[in-house]
């Protein structure tokens, strides 16, 4: 049986040499819970997701402390050095010596005997050094640190919002994020559902939308949605960013909605349920695979307006009506999210170069199937401009039949008709929001 730091290595080596998702690489180890006990997998989640988020941070106290650049390590023996790093610097419940014994032991299973003893003199090292490590004097290096962040990407978001959101965003990605839920009010009342709930979770209503709660304890994602009342239909999960994107469409009973880019379906599942199960709604992903999540959420949440089909956001399909809501939630760097994928924040600035165009693209063969007077929603969960607000004055530019239209509450009084969201406003991912009008002939 593999213990559950053999089990965090392994994973970080799925996550960092073959740039595999952590969400995925979890989901699909999600079985080897039922191996070890159910305390050793909270220990693997909490220590891989912690050596995730501090890379950075670990891979900086690492190269002050061993001979060989980072680099140069190998990648199994670096990651057993994050691990004991993070554990000594990070888990009060774990004894130091237990880190660097254990670390150690993992060389050996991992059959690198030869970098045990370095390893175990590294750890040590650190230890004997009172856990301190020197910061660095100017600041974007210093943040880089401090938040485990690639120096573009502060120096990003510093030029686009300054330094103030900036450490907002990045302080609130580290540590574990919160936990929303969206009630299925088709399904289930309030009070029904709170007095239901027998597992060992608070439920706390949003200040800001109906049939939100957030989930306070402690609590891993995957246990609160293999509960009864997850499998019942009586809820899904969906951070309050989200919720505040289907708000600001604010689609009705009288609508036909269009969710261009849907998967894996959370936003369509919360806009069913706002019409009531009423009116009609197109859901649409590019691939087969995300269409099924789809469909799935539908007979779960046992929803009968929504319609979910395979279709390319990119490309105009004369089959599909004119409609008066259109939601355009276009994919995107996602670094609004990376308290949840903090591997993202690893990627290059290389990588995301070609979105903007693409965005631009969906959104622009979006407008062509809203009807006169009808409203979209483009929406990110990203807080890059060039992303964001660019695409959105691009839209404006070239397309002089559209409007920007003032938000509802309660992000109309903050930001008008667009709004770049960072979890100082409501607690939430960041997000963007923009809301335009097609004006009526």
């Amino acid at each position: 049986m593999k213990s559950a730091r053999y089990l965090t290595v392994e994973l970080l080596e799925k996550t960092f040499k073959y740039k595999s998702f952590s969400h995925i690489v979890v989901n699909s180890h999600m079985m080897v819970k039922e191996k070890i006990n159910l305390q050793d997998w909270k220990f693997c989640y909490a220590l891989y997701y912690g050596v995730v988020e501090r890379k950075i941070t670990l891979d900086y106290v690492i190269s002050g402390l061993s001979s060989r650049p980072v680099e140069k390590l190998d990648s199994v023996i670096l990651n057993i050095l994050r691990t004991g790093i993070y554990q000594i610097l990070y888990m009060d419940s774990v004894p130091d010596s237990a880190a660097v014994n254990e670390s150690v032991k993992l060389a050996k299973e991992f059959k690198k005997s030869s970098a045990s003893g370095m390893v175990n003199a590294v750890l040590r090292n650190f230890i004997r050094k009172g856990k301190k490590y020197k910061i660095p004097e100017d600041k974007i290096n210093k943040m880089s640190v401090e938040y485990s962040a690639p120096v573009w990407l502060i120096e990003s978001f510093i030029k686009d919002y300054g330094e103030k959101s900036a450490e907002n965003l990045l302080s609130d990605s580290i540590g574990e994020p919160p936990l929303y839920i969206r009630l299925n009010n088709l399904e289930v009342s309030e009070k029904e559902f709170l007095d239901s709930w027998s597992e060992n979770y608070e439920f706390e209503k949003s200040e800001y939308l109906p049939y939100c709660y957030r989930v306070k304890g402690k609590y891993l994602t995957n246990s609160v949605e293999s509960s009864d009342m997850f499998d019942m239909g009586w809820f899904h999960v969906q951070d309050l960013a989200s919720q505040l994107c289907c708000h600001a469409l604010n689609p009705n009973e009288n609508d036909t909605v269009l969710d261009i880019c849907a998967a894996p379906g959370g936003k369509t599942f919360t806009m069913a349920e706002m019409m009531n199960n009423k009116g009609k709604i197109y859901s649409f992903d590019l691939h087969e695979h995300r269409v099924k999540l789809i469909k799935s959420g539908i007979r779960t949440l046992e929803l009968e307006n929504v319609s979910a089909q395979v279709g390319d956001a990119t490309v105009f399909n004369s089959e599909i009506p004119k409609c008066t809501k259109i939601l355009c939630d276009v994919p995107c760097s996602g670094f609004g999210t990376i308290r949840r994928k903090p591997e993202i924040k690893y990627k290059n600035l290389e990588d995301f170069e070609k979105l903007p165009e693409i965005q631009y693209k969906i959104a622009e063969n979006a407008l062509r199937y809203l009807a006169d007077g009808g409203e979209m929603v483009y929406s990110t969960c990203t807080l890059r401009k060039a992303e964001n607000d660019d695409v959105v004055r691009k839209l404006l530019e070239n397309h002089p039949e559209i409007e920007l239209v003032k938000l509802p509450e309660p992000l109309g009084s903050r930001f008008e008709a667009a709004a770049s969201i960072f979890p100082m406003h409501f607690g939430s991912d960041g997000f963007f929001i923009a809301k335009l009008r097609k004006k009526g002939r």
